[in-house]
């Protein structure tokens, strides 16, 4: 363990800091055993810590002590992204515990779990490792700054973490202010290089849109802890420095090392290009790039390289400058900080040559609907390798599991003496799913995929009716599931989401109503109100899908709880109803075409003077329309690829009737009107598909808010696109088609549902329009 006795400049009460513990931290020991301290040798900013009691181990990082740079070394933003990330399933240490108060050890600093693994310092640190696997270490560490960039940080409650766009600039502007303030505080002259970089690098900040994702800041080798046998990223550290802001700043900077100049030391390590280019078994900058193009789903080759080199150059610089003012001051963390001036520097010119011999030039801007938007979506390869393979996967499953079982799921469902029941082959066929891993691939937080990465498994459950529930990705518990990740707290995840998820109940969502024209939701009229510590519910909903299944065990219910005076979309609120609560009624189930749609169902439900605690309120009173809002865009994602899927085998169908069918001496196949009938099929699938697929990728990288249009425009579009496509099917089959002999009319019946249980298309296009012409007065603005 790379650690030492803790430095005389940063020692702090050591028996203070265990008092605190003891009296603050649930999992730190009790007893009066002695806390042993040792500071780590790494870290230039926040110093950081090891902590053991007993058996226990932790980490602490903490602000450095001394007067300190505005906005530098916030180590609750540290804590706060861990622990959002931490939620999102990407590998950070288990937050334990933050303190602000400044007077316990002198500087606030935080806890976090000690995390068992491998650290390497520099290429040297790899020579233990066999020659053949060093480059899955590397492999692994691009992988992951992929997966921390795909993450959207809107649904992980990181929307306010920083500013969308103009991240170039702004780092530009900020390590440019730190410089300068580093120069003042430690009494330094200007740097003629660094003065020169600082005017190219705003004359050349490439002109096309950035994207913006959840940016390390400082992601390289040595910030990451590995498994301690195999080439797999267990935690990411140091989060200090991060944002939100353009990936490629993050990639540059971790790929600095191919570009370190021979004649300047690092503080990292023994960086030597020439190594770093003939070390055996690392692979070449060109490798990695396209790896993390690949993992990332964007385009290779990645324009505008050199600008980012030169700009992680510029930062390291900058940081370093700070560095050699705190050595000065007598406040730096690392033991070697006097090395700082010649480093400072060495990158300097490094970054200044390099952008001399760069031969970038002025990138075409675009606008937020342009190529740039979509290009992902028609890359040859949009998703990740994962995301690959797991698509293959659920393909097989469905072709060779779920389809063959079709039949076998309405023989057990007919034979059963209610039609409320569901047959054991649905248990049978999820119990197998999930064994292989195939399960909640809706959710990021729990698969780890995008929403267009899990658009093109929705198509492929869509082919099936009963496909999505095999997977437990079928709504209404998708959308409930999302509104409980992202909008409940604590108590309800583990008493709800975690049931849900796990698969061993269902629920349905109340929303529309009887009596009230509910395309306009600020009519709904079932009330929501506050009596001492419960919430009473009066009022009736219907189409309250998926009611009829036995499994099913709670409603999420959207009703009224602000007044008259109350703004029209502040109204209305969110609550979970246990369906076995008193005075929750089943009135009737209705029929879709005359059908039950069983084992779910569609039932009117009235609430007559309901009772649940206050607790059971989801985030608070009048934000119904604000997590409507959040629940809305995914769900509509998996909604329309669903039905594409379902157009897929209704014209596969189609096709397959028309090569066996004869009439007037000819197959079907052979009429020119038949041929005519499935091209305009198969055009509009793939409008569809391509549309749908945009707005999945748009979502991806801007959330739900920036994506409304595009999501009101699918709504349209795949219910329209499906049930012509079926219609077509029907008419093909001829009456075979519209009996039961077939699927057809089952699959027309639930098409053509969708077009009004997301919303009547009216109302869309309305939304549609008035977004068209908001856009096209602000552009006719500039």
């Amino acid at each position: 363990m790379d650690t030492s006795e803790v430095r005389s400049k940063h020692r702090f009460d050591e028996v203070a800091l265990d008092r605190y513990l003891s009296e603050n931290v649930d999992e730190f020991p009790k007893t009066s055993s002695k806390l042993l301290v040792r500071q780590y040798n790494s870290g230039q900013s926040n110093p950081t810590f090891y902590l053991k009691k007993g058996d226990h181990e932790f980490v602490m990082r903490k602000k450095p002590p001394g007067n300190l740079l505005k906005g530098a070394h916030q180590v609750d933003r540290e804590y706060g992204i861990q622990l959002a990330l931490s939620k999102a399933r990407f590998p950070v240490p288990k937050m334990v515990h933050l303190c602000q108060d400044a007077s316990v050890i002198g500087q606030e600093f935080y806890i976090m779990e000690h995390v068992e693994g491998q650290i390497f310092r520099d290429i040297y640190s790899l020579q233990d490792v066999p020659i053949p696997e060093r480059k899955n270490y590397y492999y692994a560490m691009i992988a992951t700054l992929a997966k921390l960039h795909k993450i959207n940080f809107h649904r992980v409650g990181l929307a306010g973490y920083g500013k969308i766009g103009g991240y170039r600039q702004r780092q530009i502007n900020t390590w440019t202010k730190q410089y300068r303030g580093s120069n003042k505080q430690g009494n330094l002259p200007d740097i003629p290089d660094m003065e020169e970089l600082i005017v190219w690098l705003n004359a050349n900040i490439p002109s096309d849109p950035e994207r913006t994702s959840i940016v390390h800041g400082d992601y390289r080798l040595d910030n990451m802890i590995f498994h301690p046998t195999k080439p797999k990223v267990v935690a990411v550290l140091d989060w200090e420095l991060s944002t939100l802001g353009d990936p490629i700043c993050d990639l540059a900077y971790t790929l600095i090392p191919y570009h370190w100049p021979v004649d300047v030391p690092s503080p990292f390590g023994n960086i030597d290009i020439t190594d770093l280019q003939s070390f055996e078994g690392i692979p070449k900058e060109e490798t990695l790039l396209k790896l993390y193009s690949e993992q990332a789903g964007v385009r290779f080759p990645l324009p505008h390289w050199d600008f980012y080199i030169a700009l992680s150059f510029f930062k390291l610089a900058a940081i370093g400058q700070g560095i050699l003012a705190r050595y000065i001051m007598g406040n730096a963390s690392a033991e070697n900080s006097e090395r700082y001036g010649e480093i400072t520097k060495g990158l300097a010119r490094a970054g200044l040559s390099l952008a001399k011999r760069s031969s970038m030039t002025p990138s075409v801007s675009t606008s937020l609907t342009s190529a740039s938007e979509i290009i992902p979506v028609l890359s040859p390869q949009p998703l990740s390798e994962k995301a690959r393979d797991t698509l293959q996967q659920v393909k097989d499953f469905i072709k060779n599991v779920v389809m063959p079982n079709e039949t076998v799921f309405l023989q057990q469902h007919s034979e059963a003496s209610t039609p409320w029941y569901n047959p054991p082959i649905m248990e049978e066929m999820k119990a197998k799913a999930k064994k292989q891993g195939l399960w909640n691939l809706f959710l990021p937080a729990e698969s780890g995929f995008t929403q267009l990465e899990y658009a093109y498994m929705a198509e492929q459950m869509g082919w099936s009716p009963i496909a999505s529930e095999v997977f437990n990705c079928s709504a209404p518990d998708t959308g409930n599931m999302e509104v409980l990740h992202l909008y409940g707290n604590d108590a309800q995840k583990e008493k709800w989401l975690r049931p849900l998820l796990d698969g061993t109940i269902r629920s349905c969502f109340g929303m529309t109503e009887p009596q009230v024209a509910s395309s306009d939701a600020t009519n709904m009229e079932c009330t929501i109100k506050r009596d001492g510590n419960e919430y009473v519910i009066n009022g009736r909903k219907w189409w309250t899908s998926g009611a009829g299944n036995p499994n099913c065990k709670f409603s999420i219910v959207m009703g009224k709880t602000g007044g008259e005076g109350t703004p029209r979309h502040k109204q209305h609120s969110m609550i979970i109803v246990p369906l076995d609560t008193p005075g929750v009624q089943k009135v009737r189930a209705l029929r879709v075409f005359g059908n039950l749609d069983a084992p779910h169902g569609h039932f009117e439900i009235k609430f007559e003077n309901v009772r649940v605690p206050v607790e059971n309120l989801i985030l608070g009173e009048g934000r119904g329309f604000e997590i409507a809002q959040g629940r809305l865009g995914p769900g509509r994602i998996h909604h329309c690829m669903r039905l594409i899927g379902l157009a897929e085998r209704a014209l596969e169908m189609a096709c397959s009737r028309a090569f066996s069918r004869r009439a007037f001496r000819r197959h079907l196949a052979e009429m020119g009107v038949v041929q005519h009938q499935i091209a305009e099929c198969r055009i509009a699938i793939e409008q569809a598909r391509l549309l749908t697929l945009k707005a999945a990728h748009l979502i991806d990288l801007h959330g739900t808010k920036k994506a409304r249009k595009e999501v009101a425009m699918i709504k349209i579009v795949a219910p329209r696109m499906a049930c012509n496509v079926i219609d077509t099917a029907i008419q093909i089959h001829g009456g075979g088609g519209v009996s039961n002999d077939f699927p057809l009319a089952a699959f027309y019946a639930g098409a053509r549902s969708l077009r009004i249980a997301d919303g009547p298309d009216e109302v869309h296009l309305s939304q549609v329009a008035l977004r068209e012409l908001k856009e096209q007065m602000d552009k006719a603005k500039l």
